[in-house]
């Protein structure tokens, strides 16, 4: 599934696209991984490996280029190559970016086509634009968090997932995607403000919309999609997994009840809130009697909506994901999902390649980009570069 030959990467949608990604921490990385796995020719710009992160895990697709652009001559390096870029992808805080000499204003006039998405956790204004945050932080100035939570616990950040990743990545991902698409017609750049603050508190539009409805009314964990309702939940088995179950729908919920030995007409109604807590302990009770593989042959082939809660480690060998191919393994043997969505004719094949290490392709990068081997011998000595092999073909 990850094998990518000439013919697949030539159809891939975001051909000839040709992004540069700072490096930094989570958001930014995935954000370049979904344009690099649907064809862009995504660079990462490194900091020289003696001051560079390790912790860069979504390098799938990319090439590495080694910048210092604390020296005048990389900061020049990169305007040079924004010149010929489509999209540079910026996680850096507010200002940061422009002490370098390389703000919008300065990269948007040398190449006006240029997308210029700036992902950051606050935005590029407002009292926060300055300081530091994690996803937690995110989370919690777009009133996600404090959705989040059982009854009478404290509210808990579900890893970093939403802020991080759903509100920052992806949904810079799909700004850059706009924005090329839009100058498809004008024929002209602009640049992303990605917050990730905001980012996550657009995902949740659905709690901010719904809430005349009374989804909400009750205190957090006590709602019908917030682990208040018995059929909206996850129970463990015998043999200490669990299974999750969504039986929201009457129909569904009919089914759940039968599966699970009782007798409808025997329990309280469905929506019956009050006697929400009793009928979970009783559910709980049904479930902590079979193991997980009694109850999917039981459920599988029903719409009860239950399913179990597979581990990393079991995803990839369940028959549905495998009948998908769902999870791709490269030439390490390291296993993980495949880019989401499916395109018909243009789907994406990503690279089934190691990551690259730092400064891997930096000669390569600036050749194509039109550097001269002596201009690039000369970044070398001003150590404003850095090669993987120093003993590169200079």
């Amino acid at each position: 599934m990850c094998r990518r030959s000439p013919a697949a990467a030539a159809a891939m949608a975001l051909r000839g696209v040709r992004v540069l990604e700072l490096a930094g921490l989570a958001p930014a990385p995935l954000c370049g991984m979904i344009l690099a796995d649907f064809g862009a020719q995504v660079v990462r710009i490194d900091r020289l490996s003696q001051s560079a992160s390790a912790t860069n895990v979504q390098a799938r697709g990319k090439r590495s280029l080694a910048l210092n652009l604390k020296r005048p001559q990389g900061a020049a390096a990169l305007r040079r190559l924004c010149g010929g870029a489509d999209v540079l992808i910026e996680p850096f805080r507010h200002g940061v970016m422009e002490k370098l000499g390389l703000g919008p204003e300065v990269l948007l006039q040398e190449n006006p086509r240029l997308i210029y998405a700036r992902l950051t956790g606050f935005g590029q204004t407002g009292k926060f634009s300055k300081s530091a945050g994690h996803d937690i932080n995110y989370l919690a100035l777009s009133g996600v968090l404090s959705k989040l939570g059982r009854k009478n616990e404290n509210p808990y950040a579900p890893v970093n997932l939403l802020a991080d990743f759903a509100g920052g990545g992806v949904m810079c991902a799909m700004g850059i995607v706009i924005a090329l698409f839009e100058r498809a017609r004008s024929g002209r750049g602009q640049v992303i403000d990605a917050s990730m603050v905001e980012g996550v508190a657009y995902l949740s539009s659905f709690l901010w919309k719904s809430q005349h409805l009374g989804f909400w009314s009750q205190p957090r964990g006590e709602n019908l999609l917030d682990s208040g309702a018995p059929f909206y939940e996850t129970y463990r088995t015998s043999d200490g997994k669990f299974m999750a179950v969504g039986a929201l729908e009457p129909q569904f919920y009919n089914q759940l009840i039968r599966g699970l030995g009782l007798n409808l007409d025997e329990l309280p109604p469905q929506m019956s809130f009050s006697s929400w807590p009793e009928m979970k302990k009783k559910f709980a009770s049904i479930f902590a009697q079979k193991t997980q593989a009694e109850w999917c042959s039981i459920f599988d082939s029903t719409d009860a909506c239950v399913t179990p809660v597979l581990s990393i480690n079991d995803v990839a060998s369940h028959q549905h994901n495998k009948e998908r191919s769902s999870f791709i393994k490269n030439d390490d043997g390291e296993i993980s999902p495949r880019p989401a969505p499916v395109l018909s004719r243009t789907p994406a094949v990503p690279s089934c390649k190691r990551d690259p290490f730092i400064g891997e392709h930096t000669e390569e990068i600036l050749l194509e980009y039109g550097f001269t081997k002596q201009e690039i011998a000369k970044l070398y000595s001003d150590k404003a570069i850095e090669f993987k092999n120093p003993k590169a073909n200079l």
